[in-house]
Order: C-alpha cells, then sequence, then structure tokens
C-alpha cells in the first residue's frame, strides 16, 4: 500500500491583502446609491485592483445587498 501526503497550512494562492482589496471595494460599491459605470474600471482606478479582482469584488458587492435585503 502506497503513502499519500496530505498537504496542510500551504495558501490557497489568494493574497490576505489582495482579499482585504476586494472586500473593501466590495462594501463600497454595494454602499453606493448610484453604483459607477462602467464598474471594472471605476474599482480597478479606485481600489488597484485587477480586471478578476474587481468581478469578485463586484459579484461580492451583490451577495452584500441580497443579504442586506433579506435581513433589512
Amino acid at each position: 500500500m502506497t503513502s499519500i501526503t496530505i498537504p496542510t497550512g500551504g495558501t490557497t494562492g489568494h493574497s490576505h491583502e489582495h482579499s482585504a482589496a476586494v472586500e473593501e471595494a466590495a462594501i463600497w460599491f454595494a454602499d453606493q446609491k448610484e453604483p459607477p459605470r462602467p464598474a471594472v474600471p471605476v474599482l480597478r482606478d479606485r481600489f488597484g485592483l485587477s480586471t478578476l479582482e474587481a468581478t469578485e469584488a463586484l459579484a461580492m458587492a451583490q451577495r452584500f445587498r441580497i443579504v442586506r435585503k433579506a435581513f433589512a
């Protein structure tokens, strides 16, 4: 029988610093009464995000809005 080593600890490949910036951008975007358009370039410029991070922030902002409506 072969022994399998399962890695523990490690990293997900995501920086906590970047995650915090994405979350900050999502909160800011969710708080906007009239969100800026186009959203991705605005988030990239305002928060220094990559295109992928900006789209993650937009998805997170949408979830924040849904939760706020559900528990308002």
